[in-house]
């Protein structure tokens, strides 16, 4: 919320995110434990309504990959593909983020969905470099852009990453 100029209180925090649990499970998981269950066309208002009020970017961010399940039957998937939006795949380096990635832009592409780009992150510890693991996913992403962002000692300092993300926007 800092980051966004956002002030930092729990009031801000239902506002901006009202879906949030305890246990970093995934959404349905995370709901059941505490005797909660997520509302899918709820979900899908929420955005839409950001969407309709946005000035500028807008940001939604999934949670945990496009396959991970918000309540008994529908997935991240499902929310994007009702939204329609310009979807950011985001992924790292770690060992198995390769083949993460080219099943996710199969999947993404076979629902006609439109990829603006692909941002690797790159991951701490990472046994695979950056610039590499760009190089391969780029190798099977067609036209796609893919774009690595390193991880930064100042996060005060902005890598010229971000513009080239900003400009697919």
């Amino acid at each position: 919320m800092a980051a966004l100029g956002r002030p930092l209180t729990i009031a801000e925090a239902e506002r901006i995110s009202p879906w949030r649990f305890a246990a970093p499970l995934s959404p349905d998981m995370a709901a059941r434990r505490e005797g909660r269950a997520i509302d899918f066309g709820a979900v899908t208002e929420f955005c839409r309504r950001a969407m309709a009020a946005r000035r500028g970017h807008l940001f939604i961010e999934g949670i945990g990959g496009i396959m991970v399940p918000l309540d008994e039957s529908r997935t991240v998937l499902d929310l994007i593909t009702q939204l329609r939006l310009p979807l950011l795949l985001v992924a790292g380096t770690y060992v198995g983020t390769v083949s993460h990635t080219l099943t996710a832009l199969q999947v993404l592409t076979r629902r006609n969905l439109d990829i603006a780009a692909v941002v690797v992150s790159e991951s701490q510890r990472s046994a695979a470099a950056l610039d590499d693991t760009v190089a391969m996913i780029a190798r099977y992403s067609d036209s796609i852009d893919v774009i690595g962002i390193p991880r930064l000692a100042d996060a005060a300092t902005p890598h010229p990453a971000f513009a080239a993300i900003a400009r697919l926007l």
